[in-house]
């Protein structure tokens, strides 16, 4: 990886290893939470045909003329779900849009939670009925890799182990394919994703079709985050640094421009945003408070921090 600042950990060391394996897992977890805010994941158990079958069909659909793709923007979602155009997203510290289209899906409620009234169904392509199928599987499997890692760092915060299970059950998780068209003339200031953190808990990110993501180091240096082919890329988002009290950090990162020679290659990437349940209080943990780290942010719910996120960024008005 280079400059090998992202640390790699095996996930199966912690979901069939023996006990010293399990907690050598949680500890270089946290330790990478903590110091750095990202981490490189190998026997992530999500399955590769699930991984390329919803490439190749997220390719299929950004490949369609504009008119048709516009045809899958729902108007009032905020694009929760569905698709939303090029050029309608910015960080939230920028007035300049960043250089992607990008298409969302959300959680399916399988049991008779209540919850699902508060989720919009999601959206299905006519042209392509398997983009919704592959997409709400891969769903569900991210889903459990990542319960899995925060079973891991509820551990190492000696939270109880089982501390985020209700409050991601039946999460607003978000699946996204983000498309970054060719670059065909030279751009103003814009670049594909603009320096942010994420919203959510946990980010899990498979393996983009090009490189581009760099993270900002404590140093202030931006590097360059290379994943083996094996590998998923997790980082720590602002929900999970709210509740730590800044203990783990949801790390400033962004999708540069590629060199010139390469402006003709588009980019496809696939983040999935981990989400726990709107109700979830993100009040900090008392044990993350202390004489040298006072409290750092006022209470507040999950929902209502992504609502005014959401503002931040320009996809709700």
């Amino acid at each position: 990886m280079a400059e090998k600042i992202v640390p790699v950990v095996d996930l199966a060391k912690f979901t069939n290893g023996t006990e010293a394996e399990k907690s050598h897992f949680v500890k270089s977890l946290g330790k990478a939470f903590h110091e750095i805010g990202f981490v490189a994941v190998k026997n992530h158990g999500i399955p590769l045909h699930l991984i390329d079958g919803f490439y190749m069909t997220a390719k299929e659909f950004f490949g369609m003329d504009t008119d048709t793709k516009r045809g899958y923007e729902v108007p009032g979602l905020a694009g929760q779900r569905g698709y939303t155009s090029f050029g309608k997203e910015h960080a939230k510290q920028s007035k300049v849009a960043d250089l992607k289209e990008f298409f969302q899906i959300g959680q399916t409620v399988r049991d008779d939670d209540p919850i699902k009234s508060q989720y919009p169904d999601n959206v299905s392509v006519k042209e392509m009925p398997l983009f919704k199928f592959m997409g709400t599987n891969l769903y569900s499997s991210f889903e459990k890799a990542g319960a899995e890692l925060l079973k891991a760092i509820a551990i190492y915060l000696e939270i109880g182990d089982d501390y985020f299970d209700s409050k991601i059950h039946n999460g607003n998780s978000i699946l996204r394919a983000i498309h970054y068209p060719p670059i065909t003339e030279e751009p103003k200031s814009a670049i594909r994703a603009e320096q942010h953190e994420d919203i959510n808990l946990i980010t899990l990110l498979v393996g983009a079709s090009a490189g581009g993501l760099e993270l900002l180091t404590m140093e202030n240096k931006w590097v360059a985050v290379v994943p083996e082919e094996d590998e998923i890329v997790i980082n720590v988002g602002d929900m999970l640094q709210r509740l730590t009290n800044n203990y783990m950090k949801s790390t400033t990162h962004r999708v540069v421009n590629p060199p010139r020679e390469q402006w003709h290659l588009p980019r496809l990437s696939i983040p999935f945003f981990l989400h726990p349940r709107s109700n979830m209080d993100l009040t900090c943990l008392d044990k993350c408070v202390t004489e040298d780290t006072p409290l750092a942010y006022e209470p507040i719910t999950a929902g209502e921090y992504l609502d005014e996120r959401l503002r931040e960024i320009g996809l709700k008005k």
